[in-house]
């Protein structure tokens, strides 16, 4: 069943990291607040939200440095306690969210959010069933780059339907925030997967650009 956020959600804001619904990812947590973060989470048996830092973030990097406006809430698929009291989790994303004010700032932040829904599709959408389809040769196209194109190899089961198609590989596809940003904040699912295969199209063309640093906080 669906979470709906209904209270404020704890925010784990990363740089260059954007999550999707449906995708999943790897992250390494080892800063205190957001230790503490984690463990708050999984006492309450509650998600938290992915962030992705804004420019200018470097300048309040233990502080509060600033996020972009749209992020999206993920629970816990695994979590590995390390000796060193650091965190090794496996997340998924669930739902889009645009943030709202933040009501918490210590020891880390929570902001109140508003629940982004995608716009109603069926999957036997002749529109629909094009754009998996075209989104599937483009993952068959890019398999033998591997991780010179993905961050992490996308996934999903044969029958996983669009939405899960888009989420993971846009999730787990090398290209900039800004772009990854853009598609976040796309409602209609198949338009969204349209303008991800556009860009896939370019990967491996022209070099990826610089990984992010992916899943430290």
């Amino acid at each position: 069943m669906d979470w709906s956020p209904k209270r404020p959600v704890p925010v784990l804001p990363l740089p260059g990291v954007v999550m999707f619904p449906n995708g999943e990812m790897s992250l390494h947590v080892f800063e205190l607040r957001y230790r503490t973060m984690v463990r708050d989470a999984l006492s309450s048996e509650r998600p938290v939200a992915l962030a992705t830092l804004a420019p200018g973030w470097e300048q309040d990097a233990q502080g509060s440095p600033p996020f972009h406006e749209f992020g999206c809430v993920a629970r816990f698929e695994e979590v590995e306690w390390l000796p060193n009291d650091h965190y090794d989790l496996r997340v998924r994303g669930t739902m889009r969210v645009h943030f709202g004010r933040v009501v918490r700032e210590f020891p880390y932040r929570a902001c109140t959010v508003e629940t982004m829904p995608d716009a109603p599709y069926t999957e036997s959408d002749p529109l629909a069933a094009m754009a998996r389809q075209d989104l599937l040769t483009e993952r068959a196209r890019l398999a033998p780059l591997g991780l010179g194109v993905w961050l992490a190899p996308p996934v999903f089961e044969p029958t996983a339907p669009l939405s899960t198609v888009v989420g993971t590989l846009a999730t787990a596809a090398r290209f900039s925030a800004d772009e990854k940003l853009a598609l976040l904040a796309e409602d209609n699912v198949v338009e969204r997967a349209r303008l991800l295969r556009a860009r896939l199209r370019l990967l491996g063309l022209a070099g990826p650009p610089p990984p992010p640093a992916l899943g430290r906080n």
